[in-house]
């Protein structure tokens, strides 16, 4: 299986607290997190997330927090910039979003917190194209979905997108299909991908760009209901084909739209950040990430049909 990109391990030393259990009473007596008692499976953080991807991360944090009672997560589900953002706020430990520190922002964090934070991807993701379903055009070229941003197309459609600053879809489409461009008059804002998906079931004027997490998962209820609203378009790939963000096309590069899911944390210490994080980059999580139809990045999950003679 051709791989996509050079999956950065990094992997954060982890700082023991040592202490007798009269010692540790009288450090709690502090205002601040009461870090010596907390563990990977107890205690609660909180998190800031990528609105691209709440589905499948409110289903993560739910098998997480089934099998460990005592943990907790609160997430905030945000803008992608917002998200960054976060990343100064004391409170926030982690963060979930669709790149890397760059190698600047990681010295400055370093610098801040006196220890690296650890970062790594988790799964890749398609951007699906969706249209009402009374729209015949189901197929488009990149140069067609470029035009359209670039509202130099023939098509009448406008590029409906899930906020028009600080996404990491408008992120990708001002990168990848804009080329460093402004945005132009023809793309306009939803509130949320939640928006985009409402708007374009009642409008046959726009196609909308949102995560193939949010669409793509036919054993879900919730996206086989937006199934009966929206078609998820086909764009055509380099061999000719048109395809749709399925996980095989994602895992061969097949499909032209693809973007990483990275966690960032903020924790030099075996507690629950620590926990979550190897929850997600290990088995379990990543087969969430695998029954979302996006493409786990930390293991090579797969189907076998076999046989079984008696």
């Amino acid at each position: 299986m051709k791989r996509i990109g050079q999956a950065r391990k990094v992997f954060q030393g982890l700082v023991g607290f040592v202490g007798i259990n009269l010692l540790l009473t009288a450090c709690n007596s502090g205002t601040g997190p009461n870090k010596a008692q907390e563990t990977t499976t107890s205690g609660t953080i909180h998190i800031s997330v990528d609105e691209s991807f709440k589905p499948v991360i409110d289903s993560q944090i739910e098998v997480f927090e089934s099998q460990h009672p005592e943990a907790h997560i609160v997430v905030q589900y945000k803008p992608e910039a917002e998200c960054l953002r976060d990343l100064n706020v004391d409170s926030i430990r982690m963060v979930i979003v669709t790149r890397p520190l760059s190698e600047a922002e990681e010295t400055t964090l370093t610098n801040k917190l006196q220890f690296k934070p650890a970062f790594g991807p988790l799964a890749f993701d398609g951007i699906a194209v969706i249209v009402n379903n009374e729209v015949k055009d189901t197929m488009f070229t990149m140069q067609d979905i470029r035009s359209i941003a670039k509202h130099t197309s023939n098509f009448k459609y406008k590029m409906l997108l899930d906020g028009k600053t600080a996404t990491s879809t408008v992120r990708y489409v001002v990168d990848s299909l804009l080329k460093g461009q402004p945005l132009t008059d023809n793309i306009v804002a939803a509130p949320n991908t939640q928006g985009v998906i409402d708007y374009i079931s009642k409008n046959q004027d726009a196609i909308g760009l949102l995560g193939v997490s949010w669409i793509g998962n036919k054993d879900d209820t919730t996206q086989r209901s937006f199934l009966k609203k929206v078609k998820i378009a086909k764009i055509e790939a380099r061999d000719g084909t048109y395809v749709t963000p399925v996980q095989y096309n994602i895992a061969y590069d097949i499909y032209p739209m693809i973007r990483p899911l990275y966690y960032i944390l903020k924790e030099n210490f075996d507690g629950v950040g620590n926990g979550f994080a190897n929850f997600l980059i290990y088995e379990k999580g990543q087969k969430i990430f695998n029954r979302a139809y996006l493409l786990p990045a930390r293991m090579h999950l797969e189907s076998r049909n076999v046989q079984i003679s008696n």
